[in-house]
């Protein structure tokens, strides 16, 4: 069999960067905007962000802390593209990796949480917790990619299997 193309190289590198980009900007979105909106209905984001800075907490901070978490996702997702544009990888392992960002993404979604999330709740008087239901999208998501990265590894591996074994048939 022959190795895979530079161009199919590129479309899974793409496909599993934009997938954690989307991924990524969704933690964000929902981390610094759309939670602290369901945890404080009736407030403006302005009027939520205002009143966790004027209880002593830096809000800067926490939008910071949120970006940086989403960031190391997508920076992680550029470097296995690049390994697997350059064919310093095989495929499956490419799809492997964007998917084991994917799946440690819950663990971003659970940290963010004591960033923003925190200082929310604890400025507002309200319980912690997440109160949106993009949470449950990007938990649901991870599953998804943890639940794929040995279905990938058994494809693959039946795969090779299969091919070493025509390749030593006589002939």
């Amino acid at each position: 069999m022959a190795a895979p193309s530079r161009a199919s190289r590129s479309v899974v590198a793409i496909a599993g960067t934009l997938v954690v980009t989307a991924y990524a900007a969704l933690l964000a979105l929902d981390a610094l905007v759309l939670d602290p909106l369901a945890a404080v209905p009736g407030r403006t984001l302005a009027q939520v962000y205002a009143k966790v800075d004027a209880v002593g907490a830096d809000s800067r901070l926490d939008v910071a802390g949120v970006l940086v978490l989403a960031g190391t996702g997508v920076a992680l997702a550029v470097f296995f593209a690049g390994a697997a544009v350059r064919g310093w990888m095989r495929l499956p392992v490419a799809v492997v990796c964007h998917l084991a960002v994917l799946a440690c993404g819950a663990g971003a979604v659970f940290q963010s949480g004591f960033f923003l999330a925190m200082d929310v709740a604890d400025a507002h008087g309200i319980p912690g917790g997440r109160h949106g239901p993009s949470t449950g999208v990007l938990y649901g998501t991870s599953l998804l990619a943890l639940v794929a990265i040995p279905v990938v590894a058994a494809v693959t591996l039946l795969g090779d299997l299969v091919r070493q074994r025509r390749h030593r048939r006589p002939a």
